[in-house]
């Protein structure tokens, strides 16, 4: 049975290592977490995919710590492992550029330093390999040794200095309550759901609504009405899963906030405007025209899924159109974008902020409408605006 305590990857601190081929990297990961994490080898090039490892590290807390293959790789297999080194980038919070000490900085360390600018990733320069050197210069980044330790206290110190300073104050339920408000979930319970436990946007969720000093009531759809009754007095919100959104809004009162997991998430991982603009697009379909319907993490598809039937089947009826549909999940996201006339993304649950925000400024980059798939149910259903309600947002045409 999965962890239940365990942080999810999407609320991890993701600290990546980069650097050429041979700079001691890998052992410098091993020693930085003081584990066995990394394959290390004489031989240039040991470490030929990334390797992602969750773990707990003092003084950081709960990290993703990533080692990726040498930049400098060569040759076709060179070339596959180093575009998946440039994929790490747009999930990385923190880069440890590793440098052999005994070497000056080369093109691809400049490559790189030039691509954390680019992305806005903070980085430290390390500079491995110090027990090489009879002198150990001042002011050209942190000299560190993994062969004798020397300098790795300094190193997990400097990280989390640089990660704890992040200005982080998003919440994904709570800033939008007052202490002692009743939030009310409703929690389909399906054959796609997962045995034995909620999924994990609405973990999260009662989570934070019970940090923020609030009463959480859970209920089935067909329980709703029942649940809402027996209050003492109104909920200040209900939280849906999107899939029975139209029916849920038919059994809320007006006067009661209405929202979905799926939307908390597409604000609390990304920009939620952005994605309510690109919901609008669904009026404008025609027959041949290409959706991509892109889910964060990988799972088993079974009957009725939502993202590979129930959404296109929607679509489907809504705009009377047969569209062609793409489908991805994981880390499979198209660079190339242009031949989509619409992105429609899951809420990113399992994916991090810096993740969801890659993509969705690949879609912008590119003129390609990105919506998520609790706003396109809501627009669909034609709920959207009063979905918006509890953000103070509105559904301008």
């Amino acid at each position: 049975m999965a962890d239940m305590t365990a942080t999810p990857s999407g609320e991890r601190v993701h600290i990546a290592f980069f650097g050429r081929r041979n700079a001691g990297k890998s052992s410098l990961v091993n020693a930085f977490t003081g584990q066995e994490m990394s394959i290390v080898s004489e031989v240039g090039g040991t470490t030929t995919d990334p390797v992602s490892k969750a773990m707990e590290l003092l003084p950081l807390g709960p990290v993703q710590i990533i080692d990726t293959p040498g930049i400098d790789d060569e040759g076709t297999l060179g070339t596959l492992r180093v575009r998946r080194t440039r994929q790490v980038l747009n999930a990385t919070d923190l880069a440890v550029l590793v440098t052999d000490g005994t070497m000056p900085l080369g093109e691809a360390e400049r490559e790189l330093i030039g691509l954390f600018d680019e992305k806005s990733i903070p980085y430290i320069l390390v500079r491995n390999k110090a027990d090489l050197l009879e002198e150990v210069p001042e002011g050209d980044g942190l000299y560190t040794s993994a062969l004798t330790g020397w300098h790795i206290h300094e190193l997990k110190e400097l990280a989390a200095h640089m990660v704890l300073d992040r200005d982080d104050s998003r919440m994904l339920v709570g800033d939008l309550l007052d202490p002692g408000d009743t939030v009310v979930l409703v929690v389909p319970i399906d054959k796609a759901a997962p045995k034995g436990r909620l999924i994990l946007p609405q973990q999260q969720t009662i989570r934070d609504v019970l940090d923020h000093g609030c009463n959480c009531v859970i209920c089935r759809d067909h329980e709703l009405v029942q649940t809402l009754e027996g209050l003492r007095k109104p909920p200040k919100m209900v939280i849906t899963d999107s899939q029975v959104f139209g029916k849920v809004s038919a059994m809320v009162p007006e006067d009661i906030l209405l929202t979905s997991f799926s939307i908390l998430m597409a604000r609390y991982k990304g920009d939620l405007e952005l994605t309510v603009a690109g919901a609008r697009m669904l009026d404008r379909i025609r027959d041949g025209d290409r959706i991509l319907i892109s889910e964060g993490c990988s799972h088993h598809r079974q009957c009725g899924d939502i993202g590979t039937q129930k959404l296109p089947g929607w679509i489907r009826s809504h705009t009377g159109a047969q569209p062609e549909f793409t489908f991805t999940s994981g880390k499979d996201f198209p660079e190339d974008l242009s031949c989509y006339r619409l992105v429609i993304h899951c809420g990113g649950c399992m994916l991090t902020q810096r993740q969801m925000r890659y993509r969705q400024r690949c879609c912008m980059d590119q003129g390609v409408p990105i919506t998520n798939y609790g706003i396109a149910i809501a627009h669909m259903k034609g709920i959207l605006e009063r979905s918006l309600g509890p953000f103070r947002l509105t559904d301008q045409k």
